[in-house]
């Protein structure tokens, strides 16, 4: 297995495409931009306290993620099964009663939606229990909102919970974002946990890197180029390959590709250092409900080991046009009035451009022949199938078949 290997980019398709490719037997050379792995999965430690570039989670569910990741390592700290809503200085409560009984009682009685409403969201969670992956990515694509209408929700409870709480996992205020997309979601929360290594979400990406046995991964080595067989480093020096995955943006590297720009969705996280008993009472996500001028979507409460205060993060996909420092007012103003919560410190804001790919059309997995752009190019990658952290994995895994194949000649 003497074939040179490139990978562009140690994001986690990148780190999967090399675990996959060393499992046939290969030697992968990764060459990555940053000073550490990650991609768009990231964390810094700032004064003590892990802080994740933008709000994410691992759904538990996620079959990639469970076929490469070990858990028991990570350390997850799991979110309740469920959310706060907060609407007119009032705290409501929803969440499934059949993995957490607590929210039972506080689910049926909450003023979010009507029981009716709760009672199709148990329904739809039956339903999408026995569907399975590909048949929800095969069936027909409406608009997340067009879907919930036609499953019969009222306007309140999507107004209420569904806006809210999938306008922080879609980074969209409209729930455009194709069905498809949203059964899946509705299917891993339903299957399994939302959950936080530990360590923050960098432990992914650590962990996929500390598998490696036989790649070489070289930092802070940006590619400027590429064309068949050599990439082209941004001081002009040459990596003559056999065969390479491109596991990040490829528009910027191909010139062929220039028209193919991805458009992204955007998003801003801040965190905040507040009292420790200002916390909520359970590790859950609270939500602003249809509050048409609040700029906060989404608050939580990250795990913080050993500090004497604790740690808020705050979620705005709302687009605006404020300074930093008239926004990080505006969120201390709007934690005060929705939440109670006064704010004791400013640590981070995080304004994440390319925050999720803005795909018109989603898809759950394609033929590892489908990876492949030329000759000696390979594709990895979210954009590719559906954003999500399941899909950069299996792309990932995709394309390293894909090279495979063409190798060997064996098509598994």
């Amino acid at each position: 297995m003497d074939k040179n290997i490139a990978i562009i980019g140690a994001g986690v398709s990148g780190l999967v495409a090399a675990l996959q490719l060393e499992a046939y037997g290969y030697k992968p050379t990764i060459f990555e931009a940053d000073k550490q792995v990650g991609g768009r999965v990231q964390s810094d430690v700032i004064e003590g306290y892990t802080l994740d570039k933008g709000f994410q989670v691992l759904l538990s569910a996620y079959p990639m993620a469970k076929k490469y990741l070990d858990y028991d390592v990570l350390k997850l700290q799991p979110f309740v099964s469920g959310s706060y809503i907060f609407k007119n200085r009032k705290r409501y409560s929803i969440g499934d009663p059949l993995r957490d009984i607590s929210m039972l009682w506080p689910t049926l009685f909450s003023a979010v939606g009507s029981f009716s409403d709760k009672l199709k969201v148990f329904k739809l969670n039956r339903i999408l229990s026995k569907k399975s992956i590909d048949a929800i990515f095969d069936d027909e694509a409406l608009s997340t909102h067009q879907y919930l209408k036609r499953f019969g929700f009222s306007n309140a409870i999507i107004n209420d919970f569904f806006k809210p709480f999938f306008t922080g996992i879609f980074l969209e205020t409209d729930l455009n974002t194709s069905s498809r997309m949203f059964e899946f979601i509705f299917k891993m929360f339903g299957e399994g946990n939302a959950v936080i290594p530990g360590q923050g979400i960098q432990a992914i990406p650590n962990q996929l890197l500390h598998k490696l046995k036989h790649t070489n991964v070289k930092y802070q080595h940006h590619v400027k180029t590429l064309k068949e067989h050599t990439l082209i480093l941004l001081d002009d020096s040459k990596f003559n390959f056999d065969y390479c995955i491109v596991a990040t943006e490829a528009s910027s590297l191909i010139p062929n590709m220039a028209n193919s720009e991805i458009q992204w969705k955007s998003t801003q996280t801040l965190y905040f250092e507040v009292d420790a008993a200002m916390v909520f009472p359970k590790n859950i996500i609270g939500l602003v409900a249809d509050v048409e001028d609040a700029l906060i979507n989404s608050i939580s409460f990250p795990f913080a080991k050993n500090q004497p205060n604790k740690l808020v993060s705050v979620c705005v996909v709302k687009h605006h046009n404020l300074t930093e420092d008239t926004l990080i007012t505006k969120i201390k103003e709007e934690l005060k009035q929705h939440f109670s919560i006064t704010t004791l410190k400013h640590l981070k804001t995080y304004t994440i451009k390319k925050a999720l790919p803005d795909l018109a059309n989603v898809s759950y997995s394609v033929y590892p022949s489908e990876t492949q752009l030329t000759n000696s190019i390979y594709l990895a990658g979210d954009t590719l199938l559906n954003g999500s952290l399941n899909a950069a994995m299996l792309s990932g895994e995709l394309a390293a078949k894909a090279i495979h194949e063409k190798i060997s000649g064996y098509v598994s």
